[in-house]
């Protein structure tokens, strides 16, 4: 009878237990949910010359086409820099949706550019402030031709390095900042071009100005100048459009350059002297597997 007893009483309580169990599950579900992330800090992987903190997302190939035109200053003789023409054709990769890969080759000095992107961090509602994106590159210089080079120039001469952290809040649904501490180092430099290290700080940011349009500015100070050279520091401004899978952006630089060895240690225009470049990034994504 103490067993059936026993028995009894346990199939009764066993449903108040279970129920009892179930509660306190989801009760620590909700304390231990997973953080809300903040999404489109920026619209694309560009802000205007330089990377946002957006990677591509994992099986996306992002093909991205640069032009920059020539100087507005250059008068109705040269329609006003429409006449001359510097591009940049890329691609990115994403291998997981925190690393990209991408490669590219752009017109000025004929260059061949690589580089790494991972996201470290990533801003949430109620943890993380920021997101913070890693920056490496390399940049291998084709011109000047083996013929045409100074005596003792060598292939590890074309060479150059970059390495960024990017360090981005989004504010509010229409306000985001970004910092860009870099280095840059070029294995050659050339008589009063700078130093082989260089240090900059960029900054830049965007307003929202509606739902596919944004308003974007950047500028790099450089840390170190060398006062001989003829090189002024990068400032941009851009106006964003997303139509679809495509970024639209309009750009106007002081630099040709897109990429970081270039337009940060190598702008030779005043932004405010009328040197300015007006120019396009076009951002295309496919997604190549599916998303999980």
């Amino acid at each position: 009878m103490k067993k059936s007893h026993t028995l009894a009483l346990t199939l009764f309580l066993l449903p108040l237990f279970a129920s009892a169990q179930d509660d306190l599950l989801g009760e620590l579900e909700k304390n231990t949910s997973a953080p809300t992330y903040i999404a489109q800090t920026f619209k694309g992987s560009r802000l205007v010359n330089g990377h946002t903190v957006e990677t591509t997302g994992a099986g996306t190939l992002e093909f991205i086409f640069a032009h920059r035109f020539g100087r507005l200053n250059g008068g109705a003789y040269e329609l006003f820099g429409l006449d001359d023409a510097f591009v940049r054709i890329g691609l990115e990769y994403g291998i997981t949706d925190n690393l990209s890969v991408g490669v590219g080759r752009n017109s000025v000095d004929k260059t061949i550019d690589s580089y790494l992107k991972y996201r470290v961090l990533r801003q949430s509602k109620s943890g993380v402030p920021v997101t913070i994106t890693a920056f490496g590159s390399a940049a291998y210089q084709t011109s000047p031709r083996k013929e045409d080079a100074p005596d003792g120039f060598q292939n590890s001469d074309r060479l150059a390095y970059t390495g960024q952290l990017l360090i981005a809040r989004k504010f509010t649904s229409s306000f985001s900042l970004q910092l860009m501490p870099t280095i840059v180092h070029k294995n050659y430099v050339a008589d009063n071009t700078g130093a082989n290290d260089q240090v900059a700080i960029g900054v830049g940011g965007r307003i929202k100005v509606s739902r596919s349009v944004s308003l974007n500015a950047e500028y790099y100070y450089r840390v170190n100048p060398d006062a001989s050279t003829p090189y002024k520091d990068a400032l941009g401004f851009a106006i964003d459009i997303e139509t679809g899978g495509h970024v639209f952006q309009i750009v106007l630089t002081n630099t040709r350059g897109m990429i970081e060895r270039a337009f940060i240690t190598e702008t030779d225009g005043d932004f405010f002297d009328g040197d300015i470049h007006l120019g396009f990034n076009v951002t295309r994504a496919f997604q190549l597997k599916k998303r999980k």
